[in-house]
């Protein structure tokens, strides 16, 4: 007879999140938006990674007597009011998208994850203290955070996006806080916190890993917060600066020329809420694919 050897625990956990993964991936891709989301993010990835190669010219370089040209197959976007060609300017543009949502909710992630988890965990009056504090914040919009973060730092891309990522840490915080005391008052946690675990270990291995799920899909969504945030920014003059081509400072300049130019504008804001639209998709799917009843169905 053949005897059949158990696999080891390492093993078996193996199989248990591939299997979970599988199951993820299944759910994710039958939704529709999802997968749309995913492509174009994909594909301005791409765009991000490889712009030199794919942009025809420079973004900064400027061209006399070529200002204000409409799209022809020289110039698929038209130029700017210095002769700059837009395609090239809008390709650049996409890493300073990706990059300024990225680091942003980056930025809010972080601190407000950090923030509810400390005050979940410990209660008493340090939950207290940062609780207050975070409803502080919370009693102001977003967009006067960010105004005021900016009119104290100063106004620059780097600080748009210090700014962006100050003003959605609230969210972030209270998001984590309620899942914390959810988790607080499972059996497993019970159990482990009885058996005399460490609270690193609790935090770390039994609370932040239950509780990362909400916090994917609020953070996908919230790079398309950012991204339109830090937009609304270096269109008000406050974000990125010229030259730099951002699509919300590429919006600031042509909207003098809307009515001789109208493609200045047109072509940075179709790619900017297309980026929006796309985050937004992706992280519909993953709510979905993330919900435990969702991947059992």
């Amino acid at each position: 007879m053949t005897q059949q050897i158990a696999p080891s625990p390492r093993s078996a956990r193996f199989l248990t999140h591939a299997k979970e993964f599988r199951q993820f991936l299944r759910v994710l891709l039958r939704n529709p938006g999802s997968k749309v989301g995913a492509i174009i993010l994909l594909g301005l990835i791409l765009v991000a990674i490889f712009a030199p190669a794919i942009a025809p010219f420079d973004p900064l370089q400027m061209s006399v007597g070529k200002n204000l040209q409409p799209p022809s197959t020289t110039h698929w976007f038209g130029t700017d009011e210095f002769g700059r060609d837009l395609f090239s300017r809008i390709v650049f543009g996409s890493r300073l998208t990706l990059m300024t949502g990225v680091i942003a909710v980056g930025i809010s992630m972080t601190a407000g994850v950090t923030a509810g988890l400390i005050a979940g965990y410990a209660g008493g009056w340090i939950s207290t203290i940062l609780m207050r504090l975070m409803d502080v914040l919370f009693s102001f919009t977003e967009t006067l955070i960010a105004l005021a973060a900016v009119a104290v730092l100063g106004p620059s891309l780097t600080n748009a996006m210090i700014a962006v990522g100050i003003s959605s840490i609230p969210f972030y915080a209270r998001v984590t806080y309620g899942a914390v005391l959810v988790e607080k008052n499972r059996e497993y946690f019970k159990a482990a916190k009885a058996v005399g675990a460490r609270h690193t270990r609790l935090i770390l291995r039994h609370i932040l890993p239950n509780i990362l799920s909400p916090i994917i899909v609020i953070a996908t969504v919230g790079v398309s917060v950012a991204v339109l945030s830090a937009s609304a920014l270096s269109f008000l003059g406050l974000g990125a600066q010229p030259p730099s081509p951002e699509w919300g400072a590429i919006l600031a300049a042509g909207r003098d020329y809307f009515k001789r130019a109208p493609w200045i504008t047109t072509f940075p804001g179709l790619s900017i809420a297309i980026t929006v639209l796309a985050f937004n998709l992706l992280g519909d799917g993953l709510r979905e694919a993330l919900d435990p009843q969702q991947r059992r169905s």
